[in-house]
């Protein structure tokens, strides 16, 4: 885990160092001021300079955002403490970075770029293999955490849509059991919701609702007949 996170750091200064050589000495003209102001503008925004935001607010170098521009919280620490459940999301995270890397190559021309994404692309694919060995080495993994389905649904797939219904492994066969139309609720029970309430609390509902009860057979003028003009 240290490794992969100390190599993923690297990343960050792999990416920090395109990002920077892609302004091509813009931070220094920009503190400098050693162009005209129309000349440093399409030189900001143009010729391998990928916006404006980057070179003024950030200098020249990379941003502490993703690449969809979000700011770094410490939402993107993703653990929930067992071990099973964060591998699969390091997977899932590791997934989604190459196919970013992928995108990323194709929107570039410069071969030196694409040789860089191409080696961190490849570099995630590794890092899937071993999340992936480690996972597997922890058997048996799932369910994750300590405490069994409810045997009555572990195994039961609804079918909750209507029309081009697919089925394969993931809801037939097996020990699967496929129920075509869970209507009202799929327990059993009529699908409306209940709860067991005091008597104390019965009179306070009731009071409630004969204070805020409405009567449907009413017109009342309103602000937005007023406001139209159209108010009798």
């Amino acid at each position: 885990m240290f490794d992969i996170a100390t190599e993923e750091l690297s990343h960050l200064e792999v990416i920090g160092s395109i990002v920077a050589m892609l302004n091509k000495g813009a931070k220094g003209q920009l503190a400098e001021g050693v162009e005209q102001e129309a000349e440093l503008y399409r030189s900001l925004t143009g010729a391998g300079n990928d916006s404006h935001i980057t070179s003024i607010l950030y200098g020249g170098g990379p941003s502490l955002t993703n690449s969809a521009g979000v700011p770094w919280t410490a939402a993107y620490i993703d653990t929930i403490g067992e071990p099973t459940a964060d591998l699969r999301s390091n997977i899932a995270a590791e997934a989604r970075a190459k196919i970013i890397y992928e995108r990323l190559i194709n929107v570039t021309e410069d071969p030196g770029i694409k040789d860089a994404l191409g080696f961190l692309m490849t570099r995630e694919i590794a890092h899937q293999k071993s999340f992936e060995k480690a996972l597997h080495s922890i058997q048996p993994n799932f369910p994750q955490g300590k405490l069994p389905g409810n045997p009555e649904f572990t195994s039961v797939y609804f079918n909750m849509s209507k029309g081009g219904d697919a089925r394969g492994p993931w809801n037939e066969a097996g020990d699967w059991e496929f129920v075509e139309d869970p209507q009202p609720a799929v327990d059993g029970g009529d699908g409306t919701a209940t709860v067991t309430v005091s008597e104390e609390d019965v009179q306070v509902l009731q009071s409630m609702a004969s204070r805020t009860a409405s009567d449907p057979t009413t017109d009342p003028t309103t602000g937005a007949d007023l406001g139209s003009g159209k108010a009798v």
